[in-house]
């Protein structure tokens, strides 16, 4: 588990699956969190998303290419959500991460800042990584401030290149290196 000052970062346990499935089947919370890949995130049955964690959590080694967490309050131990790094590259020590707050009243408390602090100090400590990536959708504009707000840099756009609610949006890719962190 990794402890943050809000926030504990459990890996998945099939406890989490009830979870995973409701933030997953949320329409809203899948487009904040996927962009045009939403449409392959909601409406997932619940054996879905079971066979899912069964192939993909348990059956590989992510832990040599990268790891699932379900997000949990410190002060009540509710899960809120997931976050991940994935892509994991031992040669360029570098990776990259998402995140996703299912549970819409914890938004714009500080828990989305405490998840990436707690998820890159793992990385860059403890992992040794000396580059952290994402990618989010113009669209999600709370996102954006978020990685702007963690330090977090812009460093390209894919134009047009997704498609949400009937409209395009670019692809925002930002990243941080291990001097650019800051505790």
């Amino acid at each position: 588990m990794l402890k943050g000052n809000l926030v504990e970062l459990r890996p998945v346990s099939k406890d989490d699956l009830k979870h995973l499935f409701k933030w997953s089947n949320d329409e809203e919370i899948a487009n904040l969190a996927h962009g045009s890949d939403s449409a392959y995130q909601n409406n997932n049955p619940q054996e879905d998303i079971e066979a899912f964690y069964e192939k993909n959590l348990t059956a590989q080694p992510l832990w040599e290419n990268g790891r699932v967490f379900i997000v949990y309050t410190m002060s009540t131990g509710v899960p809120i959500g997931k976050c991940s790094y994935s892509n994991l590259n031992p040669v360029t020590r570098t990776a990259e991460i998402g995140l996703s707050l299912g549970e819409r009243e914890y938004w714009g408390r500080g828990y989305g800042s405490d998840i990436i602090q707690t998820l890159l100090k793992h990385l860059f400590y403890t992992l040794n990584l000396e580059r952290v990536q994402l990618d989010t959708w113009s669209g999600n504009t709370h996102a954006l401030r978020l990685y702007e707000k963690t330090g977090f840099q812009t460093e390209g756009r894919l134009r047009k290149n997704e498609y949400v609610d009937g409209a395009y949006y670019d692809t925002i890719l930002m990243g941080m290196l291990r001097s650019e962190f800051k505790l």
